[in-house]
Order: C-alpha cells, then structure tokens, then sequence
C-alpha cells in the first residue's frame, strides 16, 4: 500500500491490518500514528530532508515576530514543529487553509516552493517561512523546458517489464480504492 500526506490518515485507518510497518517518513508515521491510536506502527528511519532540518526555534521565533499569523505545518516536519502548529496537513492543504482562513499572515512549514501557489491564491495576504529556508534543491532541477522535453523526444524514458509495472501499478490501485 501507498499513501501520500493528504489521503494517509484516511488509508491507515481503512486497513485492517493492526501493525503497520510504516516507510519511508518517520515523521508522517508518527503523526500519522497520533491519528489512528488504535494501530501499532513500526518506523523506518527515513524522512524527508528539507520537512525534517525545519527548526523549532525557527518556527518560535517567528511566531514571536508575528503573534497574529498562524502556523500551517506539513506533517514531515519534525513533532516539535508540529506542536507549533495551527493547522497540520499536506501541501494542498496548506494552500487550501490560507486561502479559507480570515487571517492576514501565516507562518508556513514546508518547502518554500508553496509561496508562489500561496500568493498567486491569496495576493492580500503574508506568507512568512522560517529563516533557514526549506528549499529542496532537486524539486528545482524539475523545469517545464524539462519536462516538455522529455514529453517531446521521449529522452530518459524509464521502461520495466510488463510485470513489474503491473505489480508496481497494485499500490497504487489499492490506494485509489481506499482513498475513496
């Protein structure tokens, strides 16, 4: 099974499955574990590297600066950036909730790459991140010059076998099932 940020809550909880062996973020596990008490999780030790170096102080500090704006938290960011929250939830939540909100500012804990989505939704309003900045430099090698190419010439196409795509493709299908 797979999940992703916005639909994992609701996954773990349509499983019937007791012990979840959960990879590869850590730190989604464990918000996720808070969700759904009644599951026992097993953690990989992997996590997400730009949600998981997002500092607490950072976060306080900021906080401090602007009393008014709430913080909106990825759940990969670390619990002691989750306790500073105001509203936990995926990328698209985030968007959503800024946008749905009265307030005038936010404080925002995921990768800065949001900002553009977030003052193109919300032109009026402040966005505020934290001063070590969460920018994933590989989600910035991801161009549309890039991705027109490839779609173009088929340069770098990943091919597997029949197979493997077809047991690949089983995640993802359940996924979609439960998610419904």
């Amino acid at each position: 099974m797979c999940v992703t940020s916005a639909n994992a809550v609701k996954i773990v909880k349509a499983l019937p499955n007791k012990n979840i062996l959960f990879i590869p973020d850590r730190n989604l596990g464990h918000y996720i574990a808070k969700q759904v008490p009644d599951k026992h999780f097993i953690y990989n030790e992997g996590f997400c590297p730009i949600h998981d170096k997002m500092d607490p102080t950072e976060v306080a500090e900021l906080k401090a600066a602007h009393p008014e704006a709430p913080v909106l938290a990825h759940p990969e960011c670390p619990e002691t950036v989750l306790e500073l929250a105001d509203f936990i939830g995926s990328t698209t939540a985030i968007i959503k909730e800024a946008g749905r909100s009265g307030a005038q500012s936010f404080i925002i804990c995921t990768e800065s790459g949001v900002d553009y989505q977030l003052k193109k939704d919300n032109p009026d309003k402040r966005f505020y991140f934290p001063a070590t900045e969460p920018l994933c430099a590989d989600m910035k090698t991801i161009t549309l010059e890039k991705i027109a190419e490839v779609l173009g010439t088929g340069a770098n196409a990943v091919t597997v076998p029949a197979e493997v795509a077809d047991k690949a493709k089983l995640p993802l299908e359940r996924m979609l099932e439960l998610g419904r």
